[in-house]
């Protein structure tokens, strides 16, 4: 059974050392996600009034390099902006499901986003909470039970918070 494993960074330079550990560990580039505020930019968001947009996740340009060295090697680096979350950076497989599962969904937003990833509403809340702190958000695929477990060790190594897991169903 494929799994999501979820952990809390309380910041790039500790996500930074998440990522290189778990590539150390022989984790998959294609496999870790991360999403973190994007605080390079101090450019507001601004949405009309009567649109969909605030409902929806608008998928940015290239991001620069305010994203440190190992997170700016995973898979599909971008920007997004979040309607009452603001600009973030998402690297890995997080990038596409959020820029695509976000938008039109009931709960909208970064929440509806990573309820469509699998993380119960409660989890997707209390992360968004920290993202929007400061916070980064990893997220690792597994396949089997025992690298989930791999992943979970990584994570409290490292002094992660809020970590968990959840089954994909169809990330």
């Amino acid at each position: 059974m494929n799994r999501a494993v979820f952990c809390i960074a309380q910041n790039l330079e500790q996500a930074e050392t998440i990522v290189n550990n778990l590539n150390t560990a022989g984790f998959s580039t294609n496999d870790i996600s991360v999403l973190f505020p994007d605080k390079s930019t101090t450019q507001d968001f601004a949405h009309e009034k009567n649109t969909k947009a605030p409902e929806g996740a608008t998928v940015g340009g290239v991001v620069g390099l305010s994203t440190g060295a190992v997170i700016g090697l995973l898979a599909g680096i971008g920007s997004l902006a979040i309607p009452g979350v603001g600009p973030l950076i998402a690297a890995g497989p997080i990038m596409g499901a959020l820029s695509g599962a976000a938008v039109g969904t009931a709960t909208g937003g970064l929440v509806g986003g990573l309820i469509g990833l699998g993380i119960p509403e409660f989890e997707a809340k209390r992360y968004e909470g920290k993202v929007k702190g400061g916070s980064a958000l990893i997220s690792v695929h597994t396949e089997t039970s025992e690298a989930s477990d791999k992943v979970k060790r990584i994570f409290e190594q490292a002094h992660a918070e809020d970590i968990s897991s959840t089954s994909e169903e169809s990330v």
